[in-house]
């Protein structure tokens, strides 16, 4: 029997530089490797409690809140891929796990790829999920005018065009509730932080690495995502040598928060091959 959900339970974890990052436990379970999920820029791990409630797997389900976001610290840049993976070695050490299901959304698949290329032996199975290794050679010039849009605009001005990329039009009319939950979430940031970690996923670029990682991955993406669309899941695929594509037709670029049993059926089935 799958145990329920907790309630929100939430740990700090100190890590190496003295950031204290914060764990979210969603569920207990009995399976030795735990499931860590890894969210999406500007949300937190509360992003994934719908997708937590429809996993059959029986193990412990965490979400860890990334520097810079949620309940952990918001702690001054640069930040970098290689240093939020070491945010998560330093979290697997602390819930004392060698190995983990990694899942990751958007920023948080980047993270979860970055995490598998340096500690690869620690990786049990891995789910990325609308998300990419690299936004491309000169992303970095978008990405630096992101950055600097919640000091330019504020967050409130930029949230109908972030509506707009994270969900299909369908859904945000269908599920208001839902679509306001996210916004509630992106404009509690702090605009240092959001910019330090839009210039980190400009400079990002995993694919090098990629190869050092041979388990099994998921990659899903949402047909219509326009933020990291289907050509960028199709590229993982490509450099991950036991790489399943997902295409979820009509939805958009937070299909966990969209359509939770479908993205839960595809880490439901990776987990099973590791």
């Amino acid at each position: 029997m799958i145990p329920p959900l907790l309630d929100d339970t939430v740990e700090r974890v100190v890590v190496e530089d003295g950031c204290r990052i914060a764990i979210r436990t969603l569920r207990t379970g009995s399976a030795p490797i735990p499931v860590l999920f890894v969210h999406a820029l500007a949300m937190n791990g509360e992003m994934w409690r719908r997708v937590a409630q429809k996993l059959n797997v029986d193990a412990p389900l965490y979400a860890i809140d990334c520097r810079g976001h949620g309940e952990s610290d918001r702690a001054a840049g640069p930040y970098t891929t290689e240093r939020f993976a070491k945010d998560i070695s330093d979290v697997l050490d602390h819930l004392n796990t060698r190995q983990v299901h990694l899942v990751g959304c958007s920023m948080g698949g980047t993270v979860a790829l970055a995490f598998a290329g340096r500690y690869t032996e620690r990786v049990a199975s891995m789910t990325i999920i609308d998300s990419t290794a690299c936004y491309g050679e000169d992303a970095h010039i978008s990405w630096d005018e992101r950055a600097l849009r919640p000091r330019q605009e504020g967050f409130q001005a930029m949230v109908p065009f972030q509506v707009s990329r994270w969900f299909s039009p369908e859904f945000a009319e269908q599920e208001p509730a839902l679509v306001q939950e996210a916004v509630k979430v992106f404009l509690a940031n702090e605009a240092d932080a959001y910019a330090a970690t839009c210039r980190m996923l400009g400079c990002a670029d995993e694919r090098h690495r990629l190869s050092r990682y041979t388990g099994p991955v998921s990659v899903v993406v949402g047909e219509e995502d326009y933020a990291t669309p289907v050509a960028m899941a199709r590229e993982l695929v490509s450099l991950l040598a036991q790489a399943k594509l997902t295409i979820l037709p009509k939805r958009r670029h937070y299909t966990p928060i969209e359509c939770p049993g479908e993205v839960a059926v595809a880490i439901d089935a990776t987990i099973l091959r590791g």
